[in-house]
C-alpha cells in the first residue's frame, strides 16, 4: 500500500502544471452572441420572448457557429470580429466568412440598442444632431421607417454618422456600414425572422413599435464621435 501511494505522487509530480485558463490560451476565443442586455421577454409585447427566442437563441447563434467553424484554422481565427469583418469583406473566397461574421456583429449592435420602456423622442445632443440633419425629429422618425419598409427583402435600415452629419441607409441581407467607412449608432432589423412571429408581413408596424417603444436613445448617444 505504501509503495502504490508513493507511486501515485510519483506520477503527479511528473505531470507538467498547467495554469488554469492555458488550454484555452493556445486556441482561438470561439466567437458567440454578446449577452442581451436584457432578459429575454423585457420587450413585450412589441418584440415577444418568443422571437427573442428564435431570433437569439437560434438565428443568431447560427450565425457565430457557422462562424466558428469557417475561420477554424485560417489566418481569421484570433481576430476580433469587426477585423473579420473588415478583412473578409468584398472577396468572393471569404464571403461565407463575411456574411456569418457581418451578421454576427449586426445581431449585436441591433440588440444593444433596445430596451424596456424606450422608444420616443431623444433629448441632449443626440435631437440636436438630428434636428440639423433632417430638419426635425418627426422627419427623421419618417425617413428612417420609410426606408426599413421600402428595404426589398432581407436586410437593415441604419442611422449612421458621416462626419458632422447623420445619415439614413439601408443596407441588403448582412451588409454593414462599417465596411464603408461609416460610422452606425442605430439600426433595425428588417430580415422576417426578426418580425413575422409578431407582425407577419406587418414590417411598417415592426419599425413604427421599434421607434415609439423599443429603441434605447441613451446607447445611441453613446455610439456618437
Amino acid at each position: 500500500m505504501k509503495h502504490t501511494i508513493i507511486s501515485i505522487l510519483l506520477l503527479f509530480l511528473c505531470i507538467p502544471f498547467m495554469p488554469v485558463g492555458a488550454a484555452e490560451q493556445g486556441n482561438a476565443p470561439a466567437f458567440k452572441p454578446d449577452p442581451l442586455p436584457y432578459p429575454r421577454d423585457a420587450l413585450e409585447p412589441y418584440i415577444s420572448s418568443r422571437t427573442v427566442d428564435f431570433h437569439y437563441g437560434k438565428h443568431h447563434q447560427g450565425y457565430a457557429d457557422n462562424l466558428n467553424k469557417l475561420i477554424t484554422g485560417t489566418s481569421f481565427a484570433g481576430k476580433t470580429l469587426e477585423t473579420v469583418v473588415r478583412e473578409s469583406a468584398g472577396k468572393e473566397e471569404t464571403k461565407e466568412v463575411f456574411n456569418n461574421a457581418a451578421q454576427v456583429w449586426n445581431h449585436n449592435f441591433f440588440w444593444a440598442g433596445m430596451k424596456k420602456n424606450g422608444g420616443g423622442r431623444p433629448a441632449g445632443i443626440l435631437l440636436q444632431k438630428i434636428e440639423r440633419s433632417f430638419g426635425s425629429y418627426d422627419a427623421f422618425a419618417e425617413n428612417f421607417k420609410k426606408a426599413a419598409i421600402s428595404q426589398f427583402g432581407s436586410g437593415y435600415a441604419w442611422l449612421v454618422q458621416d462626419g458632422e452629419k447623420l445619415r439614413v441607409i439601408t443596407t441588403p441581407n448582412g451588409y454593414t456600414p462599417i465596411v464603408d467607412m461609416l460610422h452606425p449608432i442605430l439600426t433595425c432589423d428588417v430580415w422576417e425572422h426578426a418580425y413575422y412571429l409578431d407582425y407577419q408581413n406587418r414590417r411598417g408596424d415592426f419599425v413604427q413599435a421599434f421607434l415609439e417603444h423599443l429603441v434605447n436613445w441613451e446607447v445611441v448617444t453613446s455610439r456618437l464621435r
